[in-house]
């Protein structure tokens, strides 16, 4: 498929998006990416059930009660794609593979952002950095962000999730919408997706294919590994094999637990799963818990 056709797909499913979260929303909405960007606005007294850690210390230390930091949502939002493009994101069927799914998404969400006037930046990472695009407006930019998408050849094939985000750390300084796109084929990582967000509001959205844990007894067989490019024996009958994948089967709870547990938002795509009807569920979700 040629960058033109990619590009009018692209803006097709936006479009769709853009409609179905209005009419769920019954047209009251700011912005798809609704409530993330915060700036301070004002201090009143604290109630039971707020955020202790919104809690104006300076103020409250005055002795007349306690106080927290009221917030407004900013006009202009940063949204930011965190993209992993290891060898393990090419698995699946052709033109479905676990990096067409990831690449697709992020062009439909820059669109949306494009279109609310949000800045928006990439950064496509392995075990290093494969591209990175700084924050800017403009559909011009947009299209930047799809072509460098669409025309990105990889340097490594193995993956690092940690040193993906303790670069976007470094360089987004801003709070911003963070979306983190990876099949999270990587170990590690726990602490940094904590402190990534800690500091913004985080999306991950987590991919995967049936020929990862769907894997029958058959003895032993040859599995081809695409990050080391080597093939190696396995006993899929093996009481270890069977093991490792219950335990790829049971990261999808986990992840997902540990995202609910630092209020970052969590959605699962499997390859063989229209992904359109799953980014308009996670959306309207945000807008009604982010209001």
């Amino acid at each position: 498929m040629e960058l033109r056709e990619v590009i009018a797909k692209l803006r097709k499913f936006e479009i769709l998006i853009r409609k179905a979260v209005d009419t769920q929303m019954h047209g009251d909405f700011n912005s798809i990416f609704k409530g993330s960007g915060l700036e301070f606005d004002d201090v009143r007294a604290y109630q039971y059930g707020d955020d202790v850690r919104t809690i104006d210390w300076n103020v409250s230390a005055k002795g007349q009660g306690t106080y927290i930091k009221t917030f407004k949502e900013e006009k202009e939002q940063n949204v930011f794609f965190i993209l992993d493009v290891s060898a393990s994101q090419f698995i699946g069927k052709p033109s479905a593979q676990k990096i067409d799914i990831a690449k697709e998404i992020c062009g439909v969400l820059t669109f949306s952002a494009i279109k609310e006037n949000s800045s928006v930046g990439l950064l496509c990472y392995s075990s290093e950095k494969e591209r990175y695009i700084k924050p800017k407006k403009g559909i011009k930019h947009a299209f930047e962000i799809i072509g460098g998408l669409y025309r990105l050849e990889t340097k490594s094939l193995k993956t690092n999730l940690q040193a993906a985000m303790a670069m976007a750390m470094s360089i987004i300084k801003r709070k911003s919408i963070i979306v983190l796109i990876s099949d999270f084929v990587d170990t590690d990582y726990e602490q940094r997706l904590k402190g990534l967000a800690k500091r913004h509001d985080l999306i991950v959205i987590h991919l995967a294919d049936i020929r990862e844990f769907d894997i029958p007894n058959l003895g032993i067989v040859p599995i081809y590994d695409k990050e080391s490019q080597k093939t190696v024996w396995k006993d899929t009958s093996s009481k270890e094999f069977r093991l490792s994948v219950e335990n790829f089967k049971n990261k999808q709870a986990t992840l997902q637990s540990l995202c609910r547990q630092n209020k970052a938002n969590y959605l699962y795509i499997n390859t063989s799963e229209e992904y359109l009807p799953k980014l308009i569920k996670l959306f309207n979700i945000r807008n009604r818990t982010k209001k």
